[in-house]
C-alpha cells in the first residue's frame, strides 16, 4: 500500500522557500509603497504651488505674510493651510500621505519658509541666493518622512526631494 502526501522534509523545504520569498519581497513592497507616497507628496506640493501662484496673481505678486507653522488647529495664526485654502481644492491638499501625526494635530504636513513672508517675488533671496527661484524653498515637509529626505516646493513652482540651496551659493 502506497501512501500519498508530503513528507516532513518536503513541507519544510516549501516553507523555507516561502519564507525566503517573503523575506525578500516584503521589504521591496514597503520600499515601493514609501516611494509612491513620496511621489504623491511631491505632487501635493505642486498643487500647493498652483494655489500659491493664484494667490500671487490676486495680490500683485506679493508673497503671503505667514508664520512657519502652528502647533495645533486651534491656534489663530496666518499659516499656509489657512491663507491658501481658498486657492486649493480641499484641506486634504495639505496632508502628506506619509504623515500620520502633524496633519491631524496642526492641519498641515507642510511648513512655510517665513524668511520669504510678505516679499514681492522680485525681492526673494535665501542664504545669499538671489534671482534663482529654483533654489529658494517656499514650502517643505515638517518632518523628514520620506526615504529620499525632505520634500521642497521651490519659488519656481518645482518640487523636489533634493536640497538645491547652500550657504554662500550664488
Amino acid at each position: 500500500m502506497k501512501r500519498r502526501g508530503f513528507t516532513l522534509v518536503e513541507i519544510l523545504v516549501v516553507l523555507a522557500v516561502i519564507g525566503t520569498i517573503a523575506g525578500v519581497g516584503i521589504p521591496m513592497i514597503r520600499s515601493a509603497v514609501a516611494k509612491s507616497r513620496e511621489a504623491s507628496c511631491l505632487n501635493q506640493l505642486r498643487s500647493l504651488g498652483v494655489g500659491l501662484e493664484s494667490y500671487l496673481q490676486d495680490h500683485q505678486q506679493k508673497l503671503p505674510d505667514l508664520e512657519t507653522g502652528r502647533k495645533s488647529k486651534t491656534e489663530d495664526v496666518a499659516v499656509i493651510e489657512t491663507v491658501l485654502l481658498p486657492y486649493i481644492e480641499s484641506p486634504d491638499a495639505f496632508k502628506c500621505p506619509q504623515d500620520s501625526v502633524e496633519f491631524e494635530k496642526s492641519g498641515s504636513s507642510y511648513m512655510w519658509n517665513s524668511t520669504q513672508s510678505g516679499l514681492h517675488v522680485s525681492q526673494m533671496a535665501f542664504f545669499g541666493i538671489k534671482d534663482r527661484p529654483d533654489r529658494i524653498p517656499l514650502i517643505m515637509d515638517k518632518e523628514s518622512w520620506h526615504p529620499g529626505g525632505t520634500n521642497f516646493l521651490y519659488a519656481d513652482q518645482s518640487s523636489s526631494n533634493k536640497v538645491r540651496f547652500a550657504t554662500g551659493n550664488p
